[in-house]
């Protein structure tokens, strides 16, 4: 069976909390769109983009393939220019998020939505608070403000914020290339099992794919996100659907 890659993991990169919180706080008081995948949360979740394919700031769509472009709000917000310039990749869209106390953004995968489909998504949380519950691929990941997180969003995985503050993180779409492989690398990536579930020949993975569909599990619903994903790239299928979370 293929082997699932790295479920998420912690980049090595620190960006200041403090500078990371004045932008975001200069950001706040703008009008905010409510996010568009409407069936996928309960409460208050929206964003505002700093960059979108319409380069406008309130075009917080996040489909992977689009031409994008900077915002006006991203000239007003320089340290959020520096972090981005700090990843030396191609972005996409590029966006801060909201998810209001009280709020949930509920589980769901995003099929195609890991590194080994060739793109990938940051998150650095800008606000917080301990009362935050992300899960991706049934594990806790505890993020805290100034860090920088991938995760593979692919996997089932859920937000919940409990807490009594918003939860605001800065959230970067991104195309993979040499220095991105050296940097996971870094950060531990499982580039061995990514090679694993790529070894499989097309054929196969359609049996497998088969099978799994048969199966009443959150493990084989898991792999055959996974395996569709994998077996559309081969295919040379559209590209992935937009991301939610």
């Amino acid at each position: 069976m293929a082997a699932v890659a790295t479920a998420f993991l912690r980049l090595p990169f620190q960006f200041d909390p403090e500078a990371l919180r004045a932008d975001g706080d200069a950001c706040v008081a703008l009008s905010w769109k409510r996010h568009f995948n409407a069936a996928d949360f309960q409460g208050s979740w929206d964003g505002i983009a700093l960059r979108s394919p319409s380069g406008a700031a309130d075009d917080i769509r996040a489909h992977p393939g689009m031409e994008y472009a900077d915002t006006p709000l991203l000239e007003g917000c320089r340290y959020f220019k520096t972090v981005l310039d700090r990843f030396e990749c191609e972005k996409e869209s590029v966006r801060l998020l909201r998810l209001a106390p009280g709020s949930e953004i509920k589980e769901h995968s995003d099929p195609g939505a890991g590194y080994s489909s060739g793109a990938f998504r940051i998150h650095v949380p800008i606000r917080t608070n301990p009362r935050v519950r992300f899960v991706v691929g049934g594990s806790l990941v505890r993020m805290e403000p100034g860090e920088s997180w991938y995760a593979d969003f692919g996997l089932p995985h859920s937000v919940k914020n409990d807490g009594e503050t918003d939860r605001i993180h800065l959230v970067i779409d991104a195309l993979r290339n040499p220095w991105t492989d050296a940097v996971f690398r870094e950060a531990g990536y499982d580039f061995e099992a990514e090679a694993r579930a790529r070894a499989y020949p097309l054929e196969v993975k359609v049996q497998m794919l088969e099978r799994l569909r048969s199966m009443d599990s959150e493990a084989a619903r898991e792999l055959v996100a996974q395996l569709t994903a994998e077996i559309e790239a081969e295919q040379g299928r559209p590209p992935r659907p937009p991301l939610a979370e």
